[in-house]
């Protein structure tokens, strides 16, 4: 077998294929903690509303990077998923396990939300910016407060209407609106 400059072969250098690589590098968990998913919304809720009283654009910057890191990475690498996985969660007592699609889906709703919201603010649409940032603090405030996820709830209609293949999810096949 042909060796590398270290007495290892080569295969154990290349463990698997690039897709395989990729796709680790871009997990999201499945299944995801709810409890974990309550306490990130609500540090949403949290820096949203000191963005909006406190008229501060940057801080929805701030918002807007958080989600497009739990969307890209799972909670591997936002401060707020690392919060409330690592510390947060564990307080609420047993996980409780919720499939992992949905979350990633109402994460990449997030994402859009609060990136075009900053836009807006950067760009001098005041009104329309903060009103999107408002609408982030109601979907985040109802995960939260009462554990419905409306990117959840979306996905479960579009997985229904056939929009969403049903192997994204097989848990999800029969999802309903969860208020917990």
């Amino acid at each position: 077998m042909t060796q590398l400059s270290s007495s290892r072969p080569v295969a154990e250098f290349i463990k698997a294929p690039q897709a395989s690589r990729l796709s680790r590098f871009f997990a999201f968990p499945n299944p995801v903690n709810d409890h974990a998913a309550r306490f990130t919304a609500g540090i949403v809720v949290l820096l949203a509303l000191v963005a909006i009283v406190a008229q501060q654009p940057w801080l929805v910057g701030v918002i807007a990077a958080g989600f497009v890191l739990r969307l890209a990475f799972g909670p591997r690498i936002s401060p707020a998923a690392l919060l409330s996985v690592k510390f947060l969660a564990p307080l609420a007592g047993e996980p409780k396990l919720v499939p992992g699609p949905p979350k990633r889906f109402a994460q990449g709703i997030g994402a859009v939300l609060s990136t075009a919201a900053f836009v807006l603010l950067l760009a001098g649409a005041s009104l329309a910016g903060w009103t999107l940032v408002l609408v982030l603090v109601l979907a985040a405030s109802l995960e939260a407060f009462i554990g419905l996820c409306l990117g959840c709830v979306i996905f479960g209609f579009l997985m229904r209407r056939g929009i969403i293949p049903a192997d994204i999810c097989q848990e999800c096949a029969n999802f309903s609106v969860p208020i917990k």
